[in-house]
Parts: C-alpha cells; structure tokens; sequence
C-alpha cells in the first residue's frame, strides 16, 4: 500500500509541475494586466510545434531546441499583447472575448499550415528510473527538473529583481506605480511576454510525450483555469498550490477508478472553491 502511495505521489508531482507552469504564465498575466488570456493554450501549441520543427524534422539538438521554442512562443506573445490586448488591459470581459477569438484563429492558422492529424516526436531520453518500486519515466524526472529550476528562478526574478518588483507594484495598483516612475506599459509586455513563455516551455518539454495537433492546447488551458480556480485567479502562490493539489487529485482518482473520473473530481473542486470559497485558497477580493 506505501508503494502504490508513493507511485500516486510521484505521479502527481510530476504532473502537478506542468499544471504549475501553465498556471503561473496565466495568473501572472491576469494578475498584471486584469485580461483572461484564454489564448494560453495557443501558445503551449505553438512551443510543442516549435519542437516538432526544430528537433523533429530539422534535428537540432532537443534542449537547444526547447531554449529557441520558448523565445518563439514570447515573441508570439508579445506581438499578441501589442497588437491586440493592449487596449483591454483591465476591461476581463472584452479581453477575454478577444482572447477567445485569438485562441480560434491561431488553431485555424496551425491546422492550415500542420494539418488536422496527431504528429508525434522521438522521445529524447528514454528508460525509467526506479527507487524502492516507484517507477518514473527519465524524461518526466527531466521535464519536473526542469519546472523546479524555472519556478525558482521565477521566485527569484519576481522577489529580488527590480523589474519583478516592478511588476508587483503594478499588479496592486498601476496608477500609483506610474507615480514610482515605472512604466506600466513596458511591465504588461514583459508580463505577457514572461507568462507565453512559460506556456510556450510547458509544450516544448510534453511534446515529446505526447502527440502534437492543432488543438493540443485546449486540455492544458482547461487545466491551467482549473488551477487558477482552486489557488485564487491571480495569485501566483495559489496557482503553485492548486497545480500541486489538482496533480495529486488526479493522481490518486485515475489510479483507483479513471482519468474521467478524476477530470470529474477536479471539476468537482472547482464547483466547491467557488461555492465556499470564491476567491480560490489563496486569492484576494
């Protein structure tokens, strides 16, 4: 009974680090910017087919091309916040409907350009690692690695560094971080810019492990709003938590019964939170 415990644990700590990077990227930018960027998913699908160009047809080398897939997916991003966001920066429902629209087109874009078909890529790394019965594939251990190094740089960035300050400041209150010299416009930018490449990173590293379409993004962004839900929308401690706690839920029901009735459960939570809890565990009014 410990060792299937631990393989649940596992399972969903691996998973729940995925949930978490999704997560950040999008309550980092509803935090800062008070826009329900429901076009995230998108950008997950443009690192996963990044990938599938770089390292699957034109075979560079894969953490290579993960490095280029990321800065593909925040420039996309950033052209995205400049060109048509920009003017929705606090208005939730006209931004999310144009998020929406931005989300229908770019899936139109890739299934013109890729087609509708699943494409998949050659595992980079291969073989399973087994401590005491508890099974992890090697390339999930680098994929919850790396989601480790990325949110403590993360922490670190919006904790310590100036621009994370800066971004901080605005998300309580722009106006008077105008007033503070900073410039609220550079700070939405460089949040979208920071949220899609955390998007675009969390599609090039499950790439390899899953298959590659069109709209590869929609479970991902559903995942992402679910965690956003349980940690509070725009609350960056919230979305590690609810990633970490939507991972081991799911862990622990598809184990025992199926995947849909852990999708199910997870829903289950959401309908509680904001019945009992609005805001989310960690969110504000």
């Amino acid at each position: 009974m410990l060792q299937l415990i631990s393989q649940v644990a596992a399972n969903g700590l691996m998973t729940g680090l995925v949930y978490i990077l999704m997560a950040l990227g999008f309550t980092l930018i509803f935090g800062i910017m008070r826009v329900v960027n429901f076009a995230h998913g998108e950008l997950y699908m443009i690192g996963a087919f990044a990938i599938l160009i770089l390292f699957g047809t034109l075979e560079v080398n894969y953490y290579l091309a993960v490095v280029v897939s990321v800065i593909i997916a925040a420039i996309f991003g950033i052209i995205i916040e400049r060109t048509l966001l920009r003017r929705f920066v606090g208005q939730e429902l006209n931004g999310m409907i144009m998020a929406l629209a931005i989300s229908i087109s770019l899936q139109a874009l890739a299934g013109i350009f890729f087609g509708p078909q699943e494409q998949s890529v050659a595992r980079p790394i291969s073989g399973i690692f087994n401590v005491g019965g508890v099974i992890v594939p090697r390339d999930r251990i680098v994929v919850g690695g790396i989601a480790l190094l990325v949110l403590a740089a993360f922490y670190i960035f919006l904790r310590y560094t100036r621009y994370g300050l800066a971004m901080r400041a605005v998300s309580q209150d722009a106006d008077a971080a105008a007033l503070q010299g900073i410039r609220p416009a550079l700070i939405y930018t460089m949040a979208f810019g920071i949220g899609s490449l955390l998007a675009g990173l969390a599609g090039a590293l499950m790439a390899p492990i899953y298959t590659i379409f069109p709209y590869m993004g929609s479970v991902p962004m559903m995942k992402a709003f679910i965690v956003v839900i349980l940690g509070g929308l725009g609350s960056l401690p919230g979305a590690v938590i609810g990633g970490l706690l939507l991972g081991m839920v799911e862990s622990g029901v598809a184990s025992f019964y199926s995947s849909t009735i852990a999708t199910m459960v997870a829903f289950g939570l959401v309908i509680l939170i904001l019945l009992f809890r609005p805001n989310g565990l960690m969110g504000r009014s």
